[in-house]
């Protein structure tokens, strides 16, 4: 037992001891195959561990990282002659297609339950036919006070140390909601202090390092916290937009990734309420690739606190769904003749511009013609908001609006 680490030797046994899940009894849960899914260090394996113990059943656990197809084939053989087993896979995401394909026959007829356990959203890793076979569970991670409580069942289990109340905040907060790493920090300071010391966050600064911030800039986690980012700054909360861009940066994002959903935010979510937001998101851009990090990370940032805080119109992306919309349902109409250039002899004769007013000429600069095709009446995409630079927009459109229907009277 002393050579098992910490985490182990504290690992739950029953549902009762496990802290932060809120889930029902484990009564008759072995019936059915499930997918744990969450952070590292927050419970799954712990909590599939005492599902397998009560189930009653022949229990195997494997690595989908080492397993083989053939060593799961032998289990199924081994299902095959037990009757039923439970089948409890860790990491089960990193099973190929063809691997998870192999399940569902032996989940179809009973004679596996499967268990598996991941940090990656199932939906994105795992076959539909699987997933649908399965119960998923959402584990979160682990709170603060959950934290302490494991902190705490470390102290007395280990009955060397004793940490005080600051440092238990601080090794809280550095565990970033994973029990098993925290545990791992505080057998790293039981090894390193004298029986019987109060540990002090000046104690844990000497002995331990600052945690990475868990960040995969390839995976969900990218997409979570740039989505973040976007819709902060879309609810004009700078603020939070300027969190969720200091902990991409602190993951190690590549600042031109976030740069280029900027400029998409300043076309989609800004557009014509604020003209200048796409010139500050494009200069952002350009200033980062000539500074680079960490001095070009000041004007994306820059460039973040000007669209949060400015005024925001989705018109123009409406606009555009609008039009494409109408031009799927129109198909290959021809424009109408008379703005078409007539460029040679035969095209003039055939109608070929007949009848163009250029607009410079009128009064107005406003002529009022028809510029949809013939077959189709004339309809309003573009609807500005009474926000920003659309405000005027707006007025001009309902000036031309008012104009026109003059103009073709005249016609």
């Amino acid at each position: 037992m002393k050579n098992k680490p910490l985490a182990e030797l504290l690992r739950p046994s029953s549902i009762d001891e496990l802290v932060g899940i809120d889930l029902k009894s484990t009564k008759n849960e072995f019936s059915q195959s499930m997918v744990l899914w969450g952070p590292p260090g927050c419970g799954k394996t712990s909590y599939a561990k005492i599902i397998a113990k009560n189930s009653g059943l022949e229990v195997v656990t494997m690595s989908a990282v080492t397993s083989t197809s053939s060593q799961f084939k032998q289990i199924f053989d081994l299902a095959a002659k037990c009757g039923k087993i439970l089948i409890h896979v860790d990491e089960i995401h990193h099973l190929n297609k063809s691997q998870q394909d192999i399940f569902l026959p032996h989940m179809e007829d009973g004679t596996i339950i499967l268990i598996g356990t991941t940090t990656e959203n199932p939906s994105f890793e795992l076959r539909p036919a699987l997933l649908s076979r399965c119960k998923v569970i959402n584990f979160n991670r682990l709170s603060i006070d959950s934290l302490k409580t494991i902190a705490e069942r470390a102290e007395k289990y280990l009955g060397t140390i004793s940490l005080d109340n600051d440092a238990k905040n601080a090794i809280c907060e550095m565990a970033d909601g994973d029990g098993r790493y925290l545990l791992n920090m505080i057998e790293d300071l039981a090894e390193n202090s004298k029986d019987g010391e109060i540990i002090t966050p000046q104690k844990i600064s000497e002995l331990l390092s600052k945690r990475q911030v868990m960040y995969d800039k390839h995976d969900e986690g990218h997409y979570n916290l740039i989505s973040a980012l976007h819709k902060s700054m879309r609810g004009s909360d700078v603020d939070a937009a300027l969190y969720w861009f200091a902990r991409m940066i602190k993951g190690g994002e590549d600042p031109l990734y976030i740069a280029r959903r900027l400029i998409r935010f300043a076309v989609e979510d800004v557009g014509l309420a604020d003209p200048n937001a796409l010139t500050q998101a494009v200069s952002a851009q350009q200033a980062y690739s000539f500074l680079g990090s960490p001095e070009g990370e000041l004007a994306i940032c820059q460039a973040i606190i000007y669209l949060a805080t400015a005024p925001k119109s989705n018109a123009g992306y409406v606009a555009f769904n609008n039009a494409k919309n109408l031009s799927d349902k129109t198909g290959s109409l021809m424009p109408p003749m008379h703005i078409l250039n007539a460029t040679t002899k035969f095209m003039k004769e055939n109608g070929y511009s007949d009848g163009y007013i250029y607009d410079p000429d009128t009064p107005e600069s406003f002529s009022g013609q028809n510029y949809f095709p013939n077959g189709i009446k004339r309809q309003a995409l573009y609807n500005p908001v009474e926000r920003g630079f659309e405000r005027e927009i707006k007025k001009r459109i309902e000036y031309w609006n008012k104009l026109r229907k003059i103009k073709q009277k005249q016609f």
